[in-house]
């Protein structure tokens, strides 16, 4: 028995001797101690094969450009409404322009109170040229407003103080605002496919002519 328990641990040795120093290293394993072998300046970690991507942010999207429609500016007297067509003649609006008349009831206007006689309505008139205004007409009908200067008439109240506003800046100091139920033509330029810069410009030429604004067309019209 001792003699084969000598020759088992002979055989173990022999054996250890041989895969240790005869054999080559397996090349998946690391002979360094454990404490040596991880580098952690070198140590990364990697995604899971399975871990969905994070989908990358979308911009956001542009605002949707407002659709083109039909505008219409108005309301002018017939009197004012070469002035207007001027106005629009930069847009260079060809067939997209046209005109449409209205009646409407004026329950305001802007006029110089009645003179004496035919002469000085004439003389106020004339005064009212060297300041630059261009829109009147004088009343010749019988009645109190006879030989009074007529500055414009208006469906409202706002649109009347606005065009006495314009007057006053431009030095009309006899102008006043009062009531007047009449009928009036009023013409409207309407503009089609009309899109949201030509509405801002149309809104700029509606600042610059008291009394006048812009709106969509009416259906229909």
């Amino acid at each position: 028995m001792r003699a084969l328990f000598l020759f088992l641990v002979a055989a173990n040795l022999g054996f250890f001797a041989w895969t240790n120093y005869f054999l080559p290293p397996d090349p998946g394993l690391d002979p360094r101690p454990p404490a040596q072998q991880h580098e952690p300046r070198k140590v990364r970690i990697l995604p899971r094969p399975d871990a969905a991507e994070e989908p990358e942010p979308r911009p956001a999207a542009a605002a949707a450009p407002q659709p083109a429609g039909c505008l219409e500016w108005g309301g002018f007297a017939l009197a004012e409404a070469p002035r207007a067509e001027q106005a629009l003649e930069p847009l260079a609006l060809g067939s997209r322009l046209s005109q449409r008349r209205s009646e409407e009831t004026a329950g305001w206007w802007v006029y110089i109170p009645p003179q004496s006689t035919r002469q000085a309505a004439q003389k106020k008139a004339a005064e009212l040229k060297l300041l630059g205004v261009e829109e009147y007409f004088i009343v010749q009908d019988e009645g109190r407003s006879r030989w009074a200067v007529s500055l414009g008439v208006f469906s409202s109240e706002l649109a009347a103080r606005g065009r006495l506003e314009a007057l006053r800046a431009k030095g009309v100091r006899s102008a006043q605002l009062g009531e007047r139920d009449t009928q009036v033509q009023k013409i409207w330029f309407q503009v089609r496919n009309a899109d949201g810069a030509l509405r801002a410009r149309l809104n700029e030429l509606a600042q610059a002519h008291a009394g006048t604004e812009v709106r969509d067309c009416a259906a229909g019209s």
